[in-house]
């Protein structure tokens, strides 16, 4: 056990007491010891020296030597010791005095007795005193010097060492407090366990993790405890050792309060281990939280992609296991428009009520995912294949067709659902995720607002559009397009109008591609921009060495009414070619209108006021003709193929030909019809009063280097 602070101050007190003393005592004791002893010698040797006179006279007068006082008297004297005499006198063996000096020596003396030997026999004793008080003297003068010293060096080890002592303790206070300091305010809790696994040293913060509200008044022992029943260690710091513990351990516990402590255990090499725990649950609820935002969509609080893969990866082994295992693809139908229309809050809140809907028709183990956009996902697990995926596809078909009531304003949207079903070739998520992707493609080709399950077939038609779209993004730039030019014929004079300016494509392995197999896929990726640029281009180019009265028709897509260049392009093709803009005639189609009513129309006014002719093409196919016809004045309308390939039937179509016509004239509109390809059409539209005609009757589209063959075998209607 460590010594306290009264223990070595008495024990510094007694050694000074007794340096004091060995000092007080010794030196006078040992002067003492060592001029007694001097003395002794010295007196013994005078004493030996008179004896052996005494003894060579004795030896010459062995006749009444007794006697002879006076010789024996001169025998006797010796210089004095200290300033003092030594007194002397010699005995017989019986103890008589023969002889003694006169004097007196004052006490205390020391006394020696020499044998005086003649002949080998004691004849005689010779005795010697001397004073030792000159000895005394000095003695008790070196005991008060020593005395003072003793004092000297009682103060000095009493004193210095204690003073020493307190200056250590108080920087070693100063320093505890300043480390109790560090300890009570790190955020975590500290303590400190020695080799038998008891707590030696904790902090504030521990305390109040573990402890009570008043934490500097815990014993360590019972906070121990206490920290092991929390993190469900159970029982006490019972002795033992921690050579069981790594150099470096750490753990997470819950505790009973829902609190989550952080552990790290790092150990002392012979001696035990400190710990330091932390109070990680604010913390583990960020991450928690983190955790969740990472893998759910704020908007609707559904799963994401990223959980979605982490379902499919964990569920799709199970497919090797004879479970069944499906995923719906889901894609809005029209959501684009109520964002445009309504907004994107009244988008997001569309959103939220169509995700409420899939959990509302969807199993507790169905996951239901948006993955982005107005774009979900469905997994289903354990289901029956293919009846339960078709019962949920038709209940959310119905119930996503239902009106929605968004922002106080009436909304109605569609769905259109792939659906793929894993097996052994489909078992990786991404090979079911794409089988689910085309399957919805496939569906939202087939008219939306349907359901499609995938089949092998429908990979390799998109292998094919993807090989296509490859080779399709190569062909403007390696010249593989060609505009071919079919001609326009006045119907009632039968002369040549001009021509329409038709694209199409040498592929270098497959010969030539129709605009109706490549178009459509262009207008997807967003080609169809740079393509009708090209022809509009290509075909002004062309038109201006035509005669002056024939007119170029170009068809535009509504993706170039998109990019908000079109206006500046139509500009710069008539700038560059020199052709007149009352030669140019620009052919659009209903759909063109069908994507912003006002911006599309501007751009037509704009077109318009260049001096360009515009005409609506397909006319009858659309939804709201004549709606457009009465908002903007096409100069031109054309009757869709479908209506004269059935003139000669009785099915209405010669009535709607009729109609046509006679709105285009009440309008101040021509009237073209296209695909004639018989006489008995021809005369037919010709009895209904038809402005220009174009088909295969009276020439297949051709290209640039045979126009003029065209135009010479017509001749040429002039305006009158």
């Amino acid at each position: 056990m460590p010594m306290r602070i009264p223990q070595i101050r008495k024990l510094v007190g007694g050694i000074g007491v007794f340096v004091a003393l060995a000092i007080a005592v010794a030196v006078p004791v040992g002067t003492f010891a060592v001029g007694y002893a001097a003395a002794s010698d010295v007196l013994t040797f005078k004493a030996r020296l008179s004896a052996s006179q005494v003894a060579q006279f004795i030896y010459t007068n062995q006749r009444l030597w007794q006697y002879q006082h006076v010789r024996l008297a001169g025998l006797l004297e010796l210089p004095s010791r200290h300033g003092e005499s030594v007194r002397e006198r010699i005995v017989d063996p019986a103890g008589n005095v023969i002889l003694q000096e006169a004097g007196i020596l004052a006490s205390p003396l020391q006394r020696v007795r020499v044998p005086i030997v003649v002949r080998g026999e004691t004849v005689a004793w010779l005795e010697a005193e001397a004073s030792l008080r000159p000895l005394a003297v000095s003695t008790g003068f070196m005991a008060a010097i020593s005395s003072i010293l003793g004092l000297i060096a009682w103060l000095t080890v009493r004193l210095l060492p204690l003073r020493v002592l307190d200056a250590t303790l108080l920087t070693l206070a100063r320093q505890s407090a300043r480390f109790q300091a560090a300890l009570d305010n790190m955020t975590q809790g500290l303590c400190l366990f020695d080799a038998q696994r008891r707590p030696v040293v904790h902090n504030r913060r521990f305390a109040e993790m573990f402890g009570t509200r008043k934490p500097e008044t815990a014993a360590s022992g019972e906070l121990a405890s206490r920290m092991l029943r929390d993190l469900g260690m159970g029982g006490t710091f019972a002795p033992g050792d921690a050579n069981g513990l790594q150099s470096h351990d750490e753990a997470v516990h819950k505790l009973p309060d829902g609190r989550v402590i952080q552990e790290s255990r790092r150990a002392i090499p012979g001696e035990g281990w400190v710990a330091t725990y932390e109070d990680v649950s604010e913390r583990r609820r960020s991450q928690d939280q983190l955790s969740h935002m990472a893998r759910h969509d704020a908007l609707t609080d559904l799963p994401n992609r990223v959980l979605f893969r982490e379902h499919m990866e964990r569920v799709l082994p199970r497919v090797r296991r004879g479970d069944h295992v499906a995923v719906l693809y889901l894609d809005l139908d029209g959501f684009k428009a109520v964002n445009d229309m309504h907004g994107h809050p009244a988008g997001d809140e569309l959103l939220r009520r169509v995700a409420a809907i899939l959990r509302e028709n969807t199993r507790e183990t169905d996951l239901v995912a948006r993955l982005g956009g107005d774009e979900f996902a469905i997994i289903q697990v354990g289901a029956a294949q293919p009846s339960e995926q078709v019962a949920l596809a038709d209940r959310l078909l119905a119930a996503i067709r239902v009106p929605f009531e968004i922002v106080g304003q009436r909304v109605e949207i569609g769905v259109s659902i792939g659906i793929a079903l894993a097996d052994a070739t489909s078992s990786s998520v991404d090979r079911l995720l794409r089988n689910a992707d085309i399957a919805l493609y496939r569906a939202k080709a087939g008219g939306r607002g349907k359901w499609c399950f995938f089949e092998p077939e429908m990979d390799e038609e998109l292998q094919h559009r993807y090989r296509l779209d490859t080779d399709l993004r190569c062909a403007l730039t390696e010249g593989q397009f060609e505009v071919y030019y079919q001609p326009l014929i006045e119907a009632r004079t039968q002369l040549l109008a001009g021509f329409e300016a038709l694209i199409r494509w040498h592929h270098p392995n497959r010969g030539m591609v129709l605009p109706a197999e490549f178009i459509p896929l262009s207008e997807e990726n967003g080609l169809i921009r740079a393509i009708g640029g090209w022809v509009l281009a290509t075909a002004c180019a062309d038109a201006v060495r035509w005669p002056e009265h024939i007119k170029l028709a170009v068809n535009l897509s509504p993706v170039q009414f998109a990019n908000g260049n079109l206006v500046q392009e139509v500009t710069q093709a008539l700038y560059r070619s020199g052709l007149a803009a009352s030669r140019l005639e620009l052919k659009i189609t209903e759909s063109v209108l069908l994507q912003d009513n006002n911006a599309t129309l501007g751009i037509l006014h704009q077109l318009h006021n260049l001096g360009v002719l515009i005409s609506m093409d397909d006319f009858g196919t659309g939804y709201s003709s004549l709606s457009y016809l009465r908002r903007f004045p096409f100069d031109k309308i054309k009757i869709d193929q479908s209506f004269v390939r059935d003139l000669a039937r009785e099915n209405g179509s010669i009535e709607i030909v009729r109609a046509v016509v006679g709105l285009g004239r009440a309008l101040g509109m021509s009237v073209l019809a296209e695909r004639v390809e018989t006489a008995e059409q021809l005369g037919l539209l010709q009895a209904e009063g038809c402005d220009e005609l174009q088909g295969y009757l009276f020439s297949k589209p051709r290209p640039v280097r045979d126009v003029p063959a065209i135009i010479a075998r017509h001749s040429v209607a002039r305006d009158s």
